[in-house]
């Protein structure tokens, strides 16, 4: 009667002990020496199968250097045996199977002391094999007097501790990644906001119109043509907005498969599909009591806009496969170089979603629309090539900037950022101790040096009658002759003209080519 209620109070606390927090190395000290004060044995230890390997979690009455340890199931007969079987396993003292544990008992440094009595189980859950429990003595007849009953007892609290301790861990790791991936994002958008470049009267409004809806949890439309520099826009409303120390939550919405896009979206849980072999937060869900940025939101399918809307109206998300609703609290920035009201017209997107995204439009104008901030983003990006590039000045020609001032930019500030780093790039190595960007480097249409005495550049930007006319001309002459070289294929033409296909035919539609 006395050692039933020893073991019964030993359960309690195990039981007691799963409901606690405590690091898991002392909840599973905890149990086997539980088990230990109220068992007759001189060792118990608690194991963990991982990836078909034993690894000890605790033990008392084992050489400490056990933990070191890792016990491969098949050089160890006898933890083989305990694994495969469903019940507690006893090993009688005559059998020939190695003990493993023989030499590890505590204050047996000469290895004397071998284990006379041994019996182990396997620990399940949910019919998963997550380990075994052993238990080891001296005296051959230690466990005559004990239940198999007794042994499943413990064995089962000692799988559950095992997996609530390892479920914890996951919880703790998905929340530290989280918790990573939120400080990653709000650290970049720190850097980066401010780099709106430029104090051009369109760029001075752009500030006001972000300074006016920052601090507000407005949806915000970003509106612009392809390279305008929505994204940083976008960052630089969420650093001013009230939620700037929480996450901004970036998806793109025209590199989301659509086959995944809603799990992209809203999450999912394990088996909800092929591949979803775990569950999964969301970007809605990360983005909770922060900012979700959705670029290009133009392409996004018009089966999930019906689900975006709900969660936008309404505040609930649903993970795939998941019947519980989700309250997310989300301020939404979405971007897109379509204008979306003809796409509204045309039946690609949805007009309530539309005009729920469209409370607070923000345009940010074309490069050509503020060509006076040209000469300072040059100087900015020449800067970020000097860096990128290891180089200790970058020096524009003489002739250089008349000739980027005489080009209309289709890419508009990305092309800009990219044409000087390639440019900087040629021009260090024709003269590595003093780099200076020739116009040649640029690779621009009338953008070379003309050193006949008294000649002026072509690309020298006078305003002279008719200039941009002339410009024009010239540039479909260049388009027409390089898709008649390229049989009307534009990807050729535009390879041959050093263009991006999307900004060669915008371009060339704009010129009535």
């Amino acid at each position: 009667m006395r050692f039933q209620k020893a073991i019964d109070r030993a359960l309690w606390q195990i039981a007691v002990d799963l409901s606690n927090t405590m690091p898991g190395e002392v909840q599973f000290q905890r149990l086997v020496t539980a088990i230990g004060s109220v068992l007759p044995c001189d060792a118990v230890s608690l194991m963990h199968l991982q990836e078909g390997t034993l690894v000890p979690m605790a033990s008392i009455g084992l050489a400490p250097d056990l933990m070191g340890r890792r016990f491969d199931p098949v050089a160890h007969p006898r933890l083989r045996a305990i694994l495969q079987a469903g019940n507690p396993v006893r090993f009688p003292a005559d059998s020939d199977l190695p003990d493993p544990f023989d030499g590890l008992l505590t204050g047996d440094a000469e290895g004397e002391k071998r284990v006379h009595a041994c019996l182990g189980c396997s620990l399940h859950v949910d019919r998963e094999l997550v380990g075994i429990l052993t238990l080891d003595a001296l005296d051959e007849h230690a466990f005559d007097d004990v239940h198999d009953s007794t042994i499943g007892a413990f064995a089962a609290l000692a799988a559950a501790t095992l997996r609530n301790v390892a479920l914890i861990r996951a919880l703790e790791q998905a929340s530290e990644r989280q918790r990573a991936i939120a400080r990653d994002l709000m650290q970049e958008a720190f850097r980066r906001e401010g780099n709106l470049i430029g104090n051009g009267r369109a760029m001075r409004y752009l500030r006001q119109e972000i300074a006016a809806v920052a601090t507000t949890d407005l949806a915000v439309l970003i509106t612009g043509e392809t390279g305008t520099g929505k994204e940083l826009v976008a960052r630089t409303v969420h650093a001013q907005s009230n939620r700037s120390e929480q996450a901004l939550v970036q998806i793109n919405c025209a590199a989301l498969p659509e086959s995944v896009a809603e799990s992209e979206l809203f999450g999912h849980r394990k088996g909800a599909f092929t591949g979803a072999v775990a569950d999964r937060a969301g970007k809605f869900e990360l983005a909770h009591g922060g900012t979700l940025f959705l670029d290009e939101i133009g392409e996004l399918p018009l089966n999930l806009q019906a689900k975006l809307l709900r969660a936008l109206q309404q505040g609930e998300i649903q993970r795939v496969g998941a019947d519980r609703i989700i309250r997310v609290d989300v301020r939404l920035i979405a971007a897109t170089n379509r204008d979306l009201s003809h796409e509204v017209a045309a039946g690609r997107f949805r007009s309530d979603l539309y005009h729920r995204l469209h409370v607070y439009p923000i345009a940010v104008p074309p490069l050509r629309e503020h060509r006076e901030d040209l000469a300072v983003l040059a100087g900015y990006f020449l800067d970020q090539a000097r860096h990128k590039l290891g180089i200790t000045r970058i020096d524009l020609h003489a002739q250089t900037f008349p000739a980027l001032a005489a080009y209309d930019w289709p890419g508009n500030v990305r092309e800009l950022e990219h044409l000087l780093l390639r440019a900087s790039l040629k021009a260090a190595q024709r003269d590595p101790d003093r780099v200076v960007v020739r116009p040649d480097d640029l690779g621009l249409p009338f953008a070379s040096i003309d050193e006949r005495p008294g000649a002026i550049a072509v690309a020298s930007g006078l305003p002279a009658a008719g200039f941009r006319e002339v410009v024009e001309t010239y540039q479909r002459q260049l388009i027409s002759a390089a898709l008649r070289d390229s049989g009307g294929n534009w990807t050729q033409a535009a390879r041959r003209l050093g263009l991006d296909r999307a900004n060669l035919q915008r371009l060339a539609r704009r010129l009535g080519v």
